[in-house]
């Protein structure tokens, strides 16, 4: 795996744009403007953008370089690891196995996946799957971010990434409170696997992916390192300050929680045809959209089934998720009223830089 030495601050390529993408008169377009700083003042080596207006029109934007070896341009609206956004698809998946009756949302986890779930302070018996999809179960987290960082290529089978949380104690009684965890997310992979008799990648590649068309989507298969279609490379920061190139890494320890590759164009597609109700029925869409806080993401943020909202400077808010995986980082969402915006920068960025990526995202939101 290259380390790459380059400064990704030092070069800024130029924006690759739709026609429309350029403000009248050739004034700077804000959204192009905000990625170019990300890359020149917050030494990110990538940003790309898409963004779909009040008009309706999508417009893509990229900055920085897709390939700091190479010097490669960053390909318009290239494929990206969404990381936690794939949340939000088994979610969407669990949300439809309620509707036809295989699920139930306030059923304890034994009811599918009997004695799977104990531990310490852990009891599958008094865990819902509600609480699953909602971060309310107390699970504890199974992600080691050092251990994956230092083996980005081993294959982790669900139930080994299962282990390392149930040898932990749970953090708090079921229902209590909410804290995020990736196990959560974990435990409704295999009940939809359970449930359905086939693997979730397919089951989420048949049931969302091909049902609305995102063609540049997939769930990858096992053993699969690539990123299939072309993308940026991603990288991560090392202590010394150098970027080392993530760009394969095999995300079965990701799985339900954070696996799937996407682009910009098709999250804002899929959360878009999600609150159009294009993939669930009314009832399961409202029980998606009802939420607790969630102030430990961000002030204001509410947490759904496998979605957030977000508070608008100029009032409202917007839904989606985001995700983070070593190499990318994805934010961005759609309102009620169809605008969505999706920016995927190729590094975990700081916090300074992170919060210069959702003023963009709320900033064109509110434009």
């Amino acid at each position: 795996m290259a380390v790459v030495t380059a400064v990704a601050a030092g070069v800024v390529a130029a924006g690759a744009l739709t026609p429309t993408a350029a403000s009248a008169g050739g004034r700077p377009d804000s959204v192009q403007t905000s990625l170019n700083a990300l890359v020149k003042d917050d030494g990110l080596p990538a940003a790309l953008a898409s963004v779909k207006g009040r008009d309706g029109r999508t417009r893509t934007y990229t900055a920085g370089v897709g390939d700091l070896a190479t010097g490669a341009k960053v390909p318009v609206d290239g494929q990206v690891r969404i990381g936690s956004n794939t949340k939000s698809f088994t979610a969407v998946v669990v949300l439809q196995l309620v509707a036809e009756g295989k699920i139930g949302l306030d059923s304890p986890v034994d009811t599918y996946l009997p004695g799977l779930l104990r531990g310490d302070g852990i009891d599958g018996r008094h865990i819902t799957v509600r609480q699953l999809l909602q971060h309310t179960s107390g699970l504890p987290e199974y992600v080691d971010k050092d251990s994956i960082l230092s083996s980005p290529k081993r294959y982790f089978e669900p139930r080994e990434l299962l282990d390392l949380a149930l040898v932990q104690k749970a953090h708090f009684a079921p229902g209590t409170r909410w804290e995020y965890s990736n196990t959560n997310y974990l435990m409704a992979g295999l009940i939809i696997q359970k449930v359905t008799g086939r693997p979730l990648g397919e089951e989420i590649n048949r049931r969302i992916v091909d049902r609305i068309g995102l063609r540049h989507t997939y769930f990858p298969a096992p053993g699969d390192m690539s990123i299939r279609e072309a993308h940026p490379r991603g990288y991560h920061q090392e202590a010394d300050g150098s970027l080392r190139d993530y760009t394969e890494l095999d995300p079965s320890w990701g799985w339900a929680a954070g696996a799937v590759v996407s682009t910009n164009t098709d999250l804002n597609a899929f959360y878009t045809a999600l609150l159009g109700g294009r993939l669930l029925p009314a009832a399961q869409l409202a029980e998606m959209r009802t939420t607790v806080p969630a102030d430990e993401v961000a002030p204001g943020t509410r947490y759904g089934l496998g979605l957030m909202s977000q508070p608008l400077s100029c009032g409202g808010v917007y839904w989606g998720h985001g995700g983070t995986i070593p190499g990318y980082d994805s934010t961005g969402g759609v309102t009620d009223d169809g605008r969505a915006v999706s920016i995927t920068v190729t590094t975990i960025p700081s916090n300074a830089a992170k919060q210069h990526v959702e003023s963009t995202v709320d900033s064109t939101l509110c434009r």
